[in-house]
């Protein structure tokens, strides 16, 4: 059968370069942003790269490689950075609201070692750097984020930033196992302590929390005082789902290296990629007495960014002396709660 599609041109991507054991290829786009659902709490997303090469065990976004009639197996083999991404990305955001807010690397890392060779996610940023009045949040388990400081300063200072660090585990073993080349959890907090020394509004998230594997309170605990104390503002906290495709990863590797809990996952699982109600909120009970017991919040707090107040019109013909000494009592990027 005749490939058509996302299928066809990924068969007919360039080859960029190649090591051991991982491809890199570069295809064409058509679009940068991706609309999401309405439930979602932004409404843009945008991911440099198809492909991850992580290989978290239990990544959700291997289905699409399927799309490009690939095997789930290959989605950390082969790697796709989009085509003309950066300039794709100025002409869409012509014709995004403000308001609507826009999440960077939802399905892939936007920090994955292809970013090193490839500098997608950077072209992104220094889109950005251009823009006012955004709202972007950036999520990752890369401490590579922290190049890209200078950037994320200058886009901080006009519009409202918050990057989110992936942290499932401090057991740098079962780190391993589970992201087996992601960099190790010690380093995504020192990445924190980077981001938050320079006043990015900063947060870590557990996510998924893995029950049996990353569910236990001790665990939580001790990785929610780890990112409070590296500088965090906030602590997440979403649970496992598994999709059809990486359950055909997770399932066999809990045979391997879990073998007492695959049976527990197979019967949870079989109905259903998400994990029940009862579960789920037992869960954030937890975690919810952990963000009190370390003072986190359960997500990034609105703020004024610096540059705003400046370029925003008005509509009354005030003094601008007075202006000028009202705006003077307050600091730039004083912190607002967001609205409810």
């Amino acid at each position: 059968m005749a490939l058509v599609g996302i299928a066809r041109m990924a068969s007919e991507s360039e080859l960029l370069e190649a090591k051991s054991r991982v491809q890199y290829f570069e295809i064409p786009s058509r679009s940068i942003l991706n609309r999401t659902k309405p439930n979602m709490p932004f409404r843009w997303t945008i991911n440099p790269y198809r492909g991850c090469e992580f290989g978290c065990k239990y990544c959700y976004a291997r289905y699409t490689h399927e799309y490009m009639e690939m095997a789930v197996e290959e989605f950390e083999e082969k790697i796709y950075a989009k085509a003309a991404a950066a300039q794709l990305l100025r002409s869409e955001l012509a014709r995004i609201p403000l308001a609507e807010h826009i999440a960077l690397g939802t399905a892939t890392d936007p920090y994955q070692p292809a970013e090193r060779r490839f500098r997608r996610t950077r072209s992104f940023l220094e889109v950005f750097a251009r823009e006012r009045g955004r709202h972007l949040g950036i999520t990752t388990k890369s401490d590579l984020v922290a190049r890209d400081l200078d950037l994320l300063c200058t886009i901080a200072r006009s519009n409202v930033l918050s990057v989110n660090i992936t942290i499932t585990t401090l057991d740098e073993k079962l780190a391993r196992l589970l992201e087996p080349r992601a960099p190790r959890p010690e380093l995504r907090l020192g990445a924190v302590r980077k981001l938050s020394g320079a006043g990015i509004v900063v947060g870590v998230f557990p996510n998924p929390v893995m029950p049996l594997l990353t569910d236990g309170e001790p665990q939580l605990a001790a990785l929610a005082k780890a990112a409070r104390d590296a500088g965090a503002q906030y602590f997440g906290g979403g649970p496992l789902f598994l999709m059809p495709c990486a359950q055909k990863v997770f399932l066999p590797f809990l045979d391997q290296h879990f073998p007492r809990l695959a049976p527990h996952y197979r019967a949870q699982f079989e109905k259903s990629p998400y994990l029940d109600r009862v579960y789920k909120e037992r869960l954030r009970e937890r975690i919810a007495k952990i963000r009190d017991r370390f003072g986190l919040d359960s997500g990034p707090t609105n703020y004024r960014p610096e540059l705003w107040e400046e370029e925003q019109p008005t509509l009354f013909p005030l003094d601008n002396e007075a202006v000028r000494q009202e705006n003077g009592s307050r600091r730039p990027g004083m912190e607002l709660k967001a609205d409810n």
